[in-house]
């Protein structure tokens, strides 16, 4: 494992067994022979912890506004946003059919620079539809923050659209004792 690995993080995620050995299937039709259950891990306080402390600590060069692509990385964006004391927006995948019908929640400027938080990157497909989102909102966005990047594809997929992702933890990284 790399030096620059945080070890905390994956020990924590190995904990809550977010880690998983099976066959699974993925939201985009994939399948997978290891699942990384983003709702064991967003719902284990320690994680929750260390992810929002990782997260800003590679937020704190900038100002911009947070933005946590819904549902699931809504709990990382407020937890992030709390260590940082700062506002954050969400990001729907569409916008909603009742009330004010938005598909940005929270206030957004137009110009308004902001990094989007995701959960776990496998294609890239949903981090790609939440900056077109935001970026149709009038925000400038060239950053997706990660916890977990699969290495199938989203890094690509996010260059394509001009937006670099940054991951705190990688598939080999987590996956890199297992025999």
């Amino acid at each position: 494992m790399p030096d620059d690995a945080p070890d905390d993080l994956i020990a924590a995620l190995r904990a809550a067994d977010a880690v998983q050995y099976g066959e699974f299937e993925l939201s985009h039709g994939g399948t997978s022979d290891y699942y990384v259950d983003k709702y064991l891990f967003e719902t284990d306080p320690h994680c929750l912890d260390l992810i929002a402390a990782a997260f800003a600590s590679r937020l704190r060069d900038t100002d911009a506004t947070l933005a946590g692509v819904a549902l699931g990385a809504v709990p990382l964006v407020a937890v992030t946003a709390v260590e940082l004391d700062r506002p954050y927006v969400i990001a729907r995948k569409q916008a909603k059919e009742y009330g004010t019908g938005n598909r940005i929640e929270g206030t957004l400027a137009a110009g308004e620079e902001v990094v989007v938080l995701e959960d776990i990157a496998t294609t890239g497909q949903s981090a790609v539809d939440a900056v077109e989102a935001l970026r149709e909102a009038g925000a400038v966005v060239n950053r997706v923050l990660v916890v977990v990047d699969r290495e199938e594809g989203a890094r690509e997929l996010l260059a394509e659209h001009d937006v670099e992702l940054d991951a705190l933890v990688t598939a080999s990284q987590l996956l890199d004792d297992r025999e």
